[in-house]
């Protein structure tokens, strides 16, 4: 069995007991095994070679820190997690680069494979950022954007709330709370 890990890719099992124990060889070949699937999605999507080297960077660390957090749990195939990590990053980059982000092309046989325990994990990584951006905007926007997405408010109540002539008035109020909140965000 020694003999097949030297040669080929791990299993995934095999990936994260090695980075647990360590192993470099159990990283080196994470790199070597998946880096052309991602290449090849950041390429069809507005990025260079250099760009991909550096997402599946950002996208091993990640994973990393997880494993070794003992927070992990692998309820898909490492390599649907890595290029779902991998999407994710380079999306956020694109959207904050405002470059073209629209029309993302996936590989078919991994098409959005976006796992339960996944969607939770970015929430969690980005809730506080959104909390500490929430509290760095201010009045009236934080309460605003509280009502609107957390509370549900629609904005006939929110434009009675805050004293608005009209609901226009208190949507473009909200898409001014949005664009500060943003700016913010990616800052955080």
């Amino acid at each position: 069995m020694s003999n097949k890990l030297s040669s080929s890719l791990p299993t995934d099992r095999e990936v994260v007991l090695g980075i647990l124990n360590n192993s470099d060889e159990a990283l080196n070949k994470l790199y070597v095994g998946y880096f052309p699937m991602i290449l090849q999605f950041i390429l069809n999507n507005n990025g260079d070679e250099e760009d991909a080297k550096d997402v599946y960077q950002e996208a091993i660390i990640v994973l990393y820190n997880k494993i070794k957090s003992g927070d992990f749990e692998l309820s898909s195939k490492l390599k649907t997690y890595i290029y779902s990590v991998c999407r994710r990053i380079w999306l956020k980059k694109l959207s904050k680069e405002s470059r073209k982000a629209v029309n993302v092309s996936d590989f078919g046989d991994i098409e959005a494979v976006e796992t339960d325990m996944e969607i939770h994990e970015e929430k969690e990584m980005q809730f506080e950022k959104m909390q500490s951006a929430l509290q760095l905007i201010g009045e009236p926007c934080k309460t605003i954007i509280q009502d609107f997405y957390i509370h549900n408010l629609s904005m006939q109540d929110i434009a009675e709330k805050f004293g608005y002539t009209n609901t226009d008035n208190a949507k473009t109020q909200k898409y001014k709370c949005l664009q500060r909140l943003k700016k913010m965000f990616f800052q955080a």
